[in-house]
């Protein structure tokens, strides 16, 4: 595996977990992660990185939200609480190996997706103020076992910041306007 501990916007490929309608309002800090999201899904678009969602059980959960669902070029439906066994590794373009990981749940399906996707050789960052549990204390544990097989922990405004490399990117201002 060619890992690179750097993060590369040519090479990197946004996936958001289940950030479905009747998840969301049970999520801990369920709006500060949304946020964080959205804000990074913006950025992604400027920087013209693909991002793909995911549904959990969307006849129950119902479908990830407007605001999420408004910047996904594709949107998996899935059983599995591993994305990868619905057809997420398909949908992943070939020179996209940096896979940056936010959603929920944090000790479920997030981490269950960004473990297999680890075992496939995908370089795993996961953007630790961009997830979420129902309960802080498994969001908290999920993070140090991802930690501990090999993803990165990562957040938002450093996501930015290295995606954009220098001050000199054309849409570092408009970056910047959403990492301040």
């Amino acid at each position: 595996m060619n890992r690179s501990n750097q993060i590369h916007s040519e090479n990197s490929i946004l996936i958001f977990i289940d950030l479905q309608s009747r998840l969301m309002p049970a999520i801990d800090q369920g709006e500060a992660v949304l946020k964080q999201c959205i804000r990074t899904a913006q950025i992604a678009q400027l920087l013209e990185i693909p991002i793909i969602g995911t549904e959990q059980s969307p006849g129950s959960l119902g479908s990830n939200l407007d605001s999420i669902k408004t910047f996904c070029s594709k949107t998996i439906k899935k059983e599995h609480f591993n994305a990868c066994a619905d057809g997420l590794m398909a949908a992943i373009p070939d020179n996209r190996r940096q896979c940056i990981v936010m959603g929920c749940e944090t000790h479920v399906c997030l981490m269950q997706t960004a473990l297999q996707l680890i075992d496939e050789s995908y370089d795993v960052f996961v953007v630790v103020d961009g997830v979420g549990s129902r309960r802080a204390l498994d969001k908290q544990i999920a993070l140090d076992r991802l930690n501990i097989a090999g993803a990165r922990l990562i957040t938002a405004e450093m996501l930015g910041f290295e995606w954009l490399k220098t001050a000199q990117n054309p849409v570092f201002k408009e970056v910047l306007v959403l990492l301040k």
